[in-house]
């Protein structure tokens, strides 16, 4: 079996952001039933130096489709933009991650493969091809900030598990 860029990275991208999207509608379902006011939980983190919820969720738009459109523009940088806070605006925003995810053409995006693309953050360059940036940095982070989100709602004590994580399965038929 040959796998091409778009097969390892498209689909998991997309499993991992329905899987975010639900996290949110089980987040504001419990703060609704637990009368917290929906910024604890989207300005909830795991320890003071870590960035809270809401920037999690943000970071998972920004490491998948973010990161396609840095490769399709030679240059990603971090987004510096404030993230939301409220559960309507991360919806909306995970929503757009996906619709747009889902419009990628196959063929366009593996030809981003041998794309010269760099990592720029302040002084900070790193050079590397378009297959090696979404590989080797920016599925990590998209993985990181996933599962920081996850771990967040489970330390503030929303009922979650794996398979909440994991989203929906693409398994053989």
């Amino acid at each position: 079996m040959t796998l091409s860029l778009y097969d390892a990275v498209i689909p998991s991208n997309l499993q991992i952001l329905g899987a975010v999207d639900a996290l949110l509608d089980k987040a504001e379902s419990f703060a609704g039933d637990c009368g917290m006011l929906p910024a604890e939980l989207i300005d909830a983190r795991l320890a003071s130096d870590m960035l809270p919820f809401g920037y999690q969720v943000k970071s998972c738009a920004d490491h998948s489709i973010g990161g396609i459109e840095g490769v399709r523009g030679g240059n990603f940088s971090p987004s510096m933009k404030p993230w939301p806070t409220g559960f309507a605006e991360l919806h909306a925003l995970i929503g757009d991650a996906i619709a747009t995810l889902q419009a990628v053409d196959r063929a366009e995006f593996d030809a981003l493969a041998e794309r010269e693309t760099q990592f720029s953050m302040g002084d900070l360059k790193l050079p590397f091809t378009g297959g090696q940036f979404l590989l080797s940095f920016s599925q990590p982070n998209f993985y990181f900030h996933a599962t920081t989100a996850y771990a967040i709602l489970r330390a503030q004590g929303v009922p979650l598990g794996k398979k909440d994580f994991l989203g929906k399965l693409r398994i053989k038929r």
